[in-house]
């Protein structure tokens, strides 16, 4: 049971919190802004991964009827070993009060807010009856919004949320939202959403809000391992996604690892 309830949390998935923690830890670095905290981020990264862990298994549990169906989803936690609800919703609910109570106790009460900001969006998009990722709005209530909120964590943390730019709170937005919109086969839309994201970049680049060894440290890796996702539209869906999964959630997830002790420490 217990290793069932750990499988739902996706540990691995973790790589989307790595990944927006280092972009935020390259613009302290290119700034020069000397981090005297490193074990606070650090800490802050566990609290989120934690966090997400457990409104992932939330998640799981809301969608469980739904995800039986799904081929792709077969080995997902209480697919193949089935729990009772009630023992998820205790798990769920420990692990919530418990990075709460950390928060509030050890780290900036603008941590605790943005953290709760993610609870808060992650239900809406997750529960009845407003379960919004069964609504037009889902693309912009999911990775998208959630992106922006990562990254916001951790600045708060460095001592200021404006420390990456504007440009590239939008950008992580749109680019979560081609995240989701590639894995729900929306081609149309997502093709429309990868020439605003070109254009962003190009004027990013061109106003300097990021560099280009930000582009091959942050965008580069994300974006090799999104290949299989996109490709998963037009065939093997189950062979590419696993792929992709593999790619993200795993190398991708290393390698921004070793790059932020790099930057910490």
């Amino acid at each position: 049971m217990i290793i069932t309830l750990l499988k739902s949390t996706r540990l691995t998935w973790a790589a989307k919190n790595v990944h927006m923690y280092l972009l935020a830890l390259t613009y302290a670095y290119f700034s020069q802004t000397i981090i005297t905290n490193p074990l606070e981020i650090l800490e802050g990264l566990i609290l989120v991964s934690v966090l997400w862990g457990a409104l992932y298994s939330l998640n799981d549990l809301t969608d469980l009827e739904v995800d039986k169906k799904d081929k792709s989803k077969i080995n997902r936690a209480f697919i193949k070993d089935s729990i009772d609800p009630k023992i998820v919703l205790l798990f769920v609910g420990i692990l919530g009060i418990s990075v709460f109570c950390i928060s509030i106790l050890t780290l900036t009460p603008l941590f605790t807010i943005i953290i709760l900001m993610m609870v808060i969006n992650q239900l809406l998009y997750t529960l009845p009856p407003i379960r919004l990722k069964e609504t037009a709005l889902a693309p912009f209530a999911s990775t998208a919004t959630n992106n922006v909120l990562r990254v916001a964590s951790c600045t708060v943390i460095l001592g200021n949320i404006l420390l990456v730019p504007l440009s590239v709170y939008l950008l992580m937005f749109v680019a979560g939202m081609g995240t989701y919109l590639m894995y729900k086969e929306k081609t149309k839309l997502m093709h429309g959403l990868a020439v605003i994201f070109c254009l962003l970049m190009a004027y990013i680049l061109l106003v300097g809000d990021m560099n280009v060894i930000q582009v091959m440290i942050i965008i580069v890796p994300s974006f090799l391992a999104t290949i299989p996702l996109y490709l998963s539209n037009f065939f093997e869906k189950e062979k590419m996604i696993n792929l992709a999964d593999f790619l993200y959630h795993k190398v991708v997830l290393i390698f921004y690892l070793v790059c932020i002790l790099v930057l910490l420490f």
